[in-house]
């Protein structure tokens, strides 16, 4: 009896214990969870709201209620579906390319031991750089008026290559443009993700693999890559949340011309260009559910604890 009053005094304690904790949680993050909330949840609301109206505004008085019926036109317009195919491809070729590329300099990162820290600054320097500057920067690289790529590749074809080649005057030069100007701006940020999940794999595993006699490919799938579950799932589900809201890049190269507009640049265009301020809440609520499916999707394939880092 005096043995389990004990224990039911010491989980009382325990209990009492972890309110506290809690408690005090709670008081440190409320602050910053207020403000979360402010500044996300009160525009997606009235992004949703506004998306339920007919509203212009240069005609404000004239806003009427129209319930889903800004859904049903975006959604069978054919300009917004291939909006959607161009973000999908954007977003599948930089991340896939990315991961591979990230992941080779994540492992340099990793095993170079001279000289470390000046080649982790020289990988992140394109990361460091401003978007807006960065796209600038390829833009005026591809364009025909400066002529810079054109004149170097006429150089080394020996003449063979059009000096008068308009790299954003067709779809598929100008989506190889814009995908090479993210996956090089944004590369950097994937491999630092990777190397944190890296730099968490305990080095006796691969060495008693190596003594086990398996050879560094072995290794690489059997040991460091299902370690890694986490981090990889991190990179991805960020970079592909960042890549599917492109937004900077067309923007400056193509402005959405030759059908190379995104859904970031749809809404702009629908909200800003032509003041149509339903329909352009409209199209953001529907990027911002594609992003939470992206999410959903993410995790529920991975199926790892992000709490315990594990799979």
């Amino acid at each position: 009896m005096t043995t389990t009053a004990k224990h039911a005094k010491q989980k009382q304690v325990i209990s009492e214990r972890a309110r506290g904790e809690r408690s005090l949680g709670w008081k440190l993050a409320g602050p910053a969870f207020a403000i979360m909330v402010l500044v996300t949840a009160y525009p997606i609301a009235q992004a949703v709201w506004f998306s339920f109206f007919n509203y212009r505004l240069t005609d404000p008085q004239a806003r009427s209620f129209v319930f889903l019926q800004n859904y049903m036109t975006v959604l069978s317009d054919w300009q917004f579906w291939l909006a959607t195919l161009n973000t999908i491809f954007i977003t599948v070729v930089t991340v896939g390319v990315e991961l591979v590329i990230g992941f080779a300099l994540a492992l340099l990162m990793h095993r170079v031991v001279w000289p470390r820290k000046a080649l982790r600054t020289i990988v992140l320097i394109p990361y460091s750089i401003i978007t807006v500057v960065s796209a600038f920067a390829w833009f005026y690289a591809f364009q025909v008026s400066t002529n810079f790529v054109n004149h170097w590749l006429n150089a080394i074809t020996f003449g063979a290559w059009a000096t008068d080649f308009d790299w954003f005057g067709q779809w598929w030069s100008a989506m190889a443009i814009i995908c090479l100007s993210e996956i090089w701006k944004t590369t950097p940020f994937m491999s630092l993700l990777l190397l944190a999940g890296l730099a968490q794999i305990d080095g006796a595993m691969e060495e008693a693999a190596k003594v086990d006699g398996a050879t560094a490919w072995q290794r690489l799938y059997k040991v460091v890559l299902p370690n890694m579950k986490a981090s990889i799932m991190v990179a991805l589900l960020f970079r592909s949340l960042d890549a599917f809201r492109i937004f900077d890049n067309i923007f400056i190269m193509t402005a959405g011309s030759n059908n190379t507009s995104s859904l970031s640049i749809l809404a702009y265009n629908q909200t800003i260009n032509r003041v149509e301020i339903g329909m352009g809440s409209t199209i953001s609520v529907l990027l911002f559910i594609f992003v939470l499916l992206i999410a959903a999707a993410f995790v529920r394939g991975f199926k790892v604890d992000l709490a315990g880092g594990r799979g």
